[in-house]
């Protein structure tokens, strides 16, 4: 289950992304801000969102922010072929910074979506 900032137009449309590559449907896409998630999976409930998405493994598990993409990308046709980068020496420490601080600027960058900068191309 992939959990996100539901009022987060950066992430909705990052989300967006996700979902049209996830064609075999393998994950629930879900928002921070859904009633019940805490009771449904208490790890969730002390979690910090302003460092990134969460995706809730199958044995309850959970990877955080870039983690949580790798662990995403792995899974989709056509990402998976690059996912395997993020497993590269120092790649992983890059990575990990850049996606926090797309989350530290999200609702910044939330506005170059509302220029249309983020976009889908369908």
């Amino acid at each position: 289950m992939v959990v996100y900032d539901g009022q987060c137009p950066f992430c909705l449309r990052q989300i967006q992304r996700i979902q049209t590559r996830d064609r075999p449907q393998r994950f629930e896409y879900v928002p921070r801000q859904t009633e019940g998630l805490d009771r449904r999976f208490p790890a969730l409930a002390e979690a910090d969102f302003n460092t990134g998405m969460r995706l809730v493994h199958p044995n309850g598990s959970v990877s955080v922010g870039a983690d949580a993409v790798y662990e995403i990308a792995r899974r989709l046709p056509g990402w998976r072929n690059w996912a395997w980068l993020y497993r590269l020496p120092g790649l992983k420490f890059v990575l990990r910074a850049l996606y926090a601080w797309v989350a530290r600027n999200r609702y910044r960058l939330a506005r170059a979506c509302e220029d249309g900068a983020c976009e889908l191309k369908r």
